[in-house]
């Protein structure tokens, strides 16, 4: 106690005696250790996933495309494929690098935009909102070193993802592996510094992180506009988006290097942004107004709760899902004549959608695709439970007439229906982009459900018997994603690719129905949800 005693007594002095500037980042070097240490999990899956996509593309692109002439061909065809330039933006170069920065590039900066931004959340306002900042805080911290901290995490992620990219595509070409590398990263950091704006505005977490990754799929959709419009990405539309940005750099096709500067110049600028508002606004609080809670008597149940706190979320994942719909629905048509007599790709495809026709292949690897995505919306919305309990909200809720299973199905509907609906919508957003074939399309959207629901089930399961690492739901999730995304194309064995619980879904539409493995995944997934609710019924709540 007195050995306590002496070492405040004579750092307080110190700590007074620094600048006012130093004051502000005093205890950053800590706090990031202790942000890498809790993110030694998060962050080297997502840049192992980021890099390893990435990488794998030259290997992929020259066993499709193994010609020069078949190279230009492809340029050829995407000049006049409106539909395709919309979804991975326009070919520059025929060269194996810049296929590969057409194919992957855009998807790599968006992949780290999520990364960043999900980081500089977790250690601002994830901290402030749990209470845990304003511990930290009552120590010698200065105003500004989380804000630090959280975005120096993020610039280490994004550096380690740039140095994997620069020094396994080196081979493509020294220049254009380092620009894609550090557009990529300076893609990501500058999602972070817009997370870190959103993380003063907001008193919530959650919003924060809904508010960045809307600009994000807003981001998207500007820039797939512009590319639809013009085969050069010269559209007004595409430079206003960040994506069109990370696109227009040209990597591999001839460096627009003062692209980087443009990245550089935004991403600064709304760094010092943050910075400021960091300074102006007491802990805890945000510069948004938080709105009163409902009237009396609205939230009778724990389900009202949980959709109260939810809708949002299912809203926006069920607007971008059947707007995702309609622009694999509208491109079909033009996926099946780009691929034309290309052998290899057919069988890329057919590994993803099965041996139906080309156009059927493509709809059932489209809308696999769906599918992957939305086991990250029920992991999600399952582990707001998990959130609910760290933050001590559910104590006060259990505390009532309210058991734990009651408490936990009220989000459980939602994870899991949710999923359903945002399937559904799916499905009828492609049925109207192609036009034609909507039961089957329907039925193919909903035949994805057993698989998604089993991934929600191993997050239930990771949350009732094993809390703390209720989190290793987002690297089940990133798994099932890899596989199922990079897996065909790099050919990997039919006996890996079936460790994931799509691996066994039928291949609709134009394939056979067969309802065992449908329902196998549905018992196994029931089986999971219960031992997680019975775990989650006989442990203690974690703070």
């Amino acid at each position: 106690m007195t050995a306590t005693a002496d070492t405040a007594d004579t750092a307080a002095p110190a700590y007074a005696a620094r600048s006012k500037g130093s004051r502000q980042l005093a205890g950053t070097g800590t706090l990031l250790r202790f942000a890498l240490r809790r993110d030694r999990a998060l962050i080297p899956v997502w840049v192992a996933v980021n890099a390893l996509m990435v990488l794998s593309m030259p290997g992929t692109i020259k066993g499709l495309y193994g010609t020069a002439a078949e190279r230009a061909d492809l340029m050829r065809q995407m000049e006049t494929n409106a539909s395709l330039r919309a979804l991975v933006g326009p070919v520059f170069d025929d060269s194996l690098g810049a296929l590969t920065a057409w194919r992957v590039g855009l998807y790599a900066g968006a992949l780290a935009a999520v990364m960043s931004l999900l980081i500089v959340v977790r250690h601002t306002r994830d901290e402030e909102e749990s209470g845990r900042q304003e511990v930290v805080a009552s120590g010698m911290v200065g105003r500004r070193a989380s804000l630090t901290a959280a975005l120096l995490a993020a610039a280490v992620a994004n550096a380690v993802l740039a140095l994997l990219v620069f020094v396994g595509l080196a081979g493509q070409g020294a220049a254009g592996a380092l620009a894609l590398g550090l557009g990529i990263a300076g893609t990501g950091m500058l999602f972070a510094t817009m997370a870190a704006i959103a993380a003063q505005l907001t008193e919530s977490a959650r919003l924060a992180r809904g508010l960045t990754a809307a600009v994000l799929g807003g981001a998207f959709v500007l820039r797939a506009a512009g590319d639809s419009a013009t085969d050069a990405g010269s559209s007004v539309l595409t430079w206003v988006s960040p994506l069109g940005w990370l696109e227009n750099l040209r990597a591999f096709a001839g460096e627009r290097w003062w692209v980087l500067l443009l990245i550089a110049g935004a991403t600064v600028a709304q760094g010092a942004a943050a910075y400021g508002l960091a300074g102006r606004r007491d802990l805890g609080m945000s510069f948004l107004p938080t709105r009163p809670g409902p009237a009396a008597g609205r939230l009778r149940t724990a389900g009202a709760l949980a959709w109260r706190l939810q809708r949002g979320s299912v809203l926006g994942w069920s607007i971008g899902f059947f707007l995702a719909g309609v622009v694999y629905g509208g491109m079909t048509e033009g996926a099946a004549d780009l691929v034309g007599d290309n052998e290899q790709a057919r069988e890329i495809i057919e590994r993803m959608g099965g041996q139906a026709g080309l156009t059927d292949a493509f709809v059932s690897a489209m809308v696999g695709m769906l599918g992957l995505i939305a086991a990250l919306y029920v992991v999600a919305s399952v582990l707001r439970l998990s959130g609910e309990e760290t933050s001590g909200r559910a104590e006060p809720v259990l505390a009532g007439a309210v058991g734990r299973l009651r408490w936990a199905a009220g989000h459980l509907v939602i994870a899991f229906g949710g999923a359903a609906l945002i399937m559904l919508l799916a499905g009828l957003g492609f049925a109207a982009g192609y036009g034609q074939d909507f039961g089957a399309i329907l039925g193919a959207c909903l035949v994805q459900l057993p698989a998604v629901w089993v991934i929600g089930g191993a997050a239930v399961l990771l949350h009732g018997l094993l809390p703390r690492a209720a989190m290793a739901g987002w690297a089940v999730a990133g798994a099932v994603l890899l596989l199922g995304w990079v897996g065909p194309a790099l050919d990997v064995p039919q006996s890996v690719l079936d460790v994931s619980p799509y691996g066994h879904l039928p291949k609709l539409p134009g394939g056979e129905m067969d309802w065992s493995p449908v329902l196998v995944l549905l018992l196994i997934a029931a089986a999971l949800v219960g031992a997680g609710l019975a775990g989650l019924r006989r442990r203690d709540l974690t703070t």
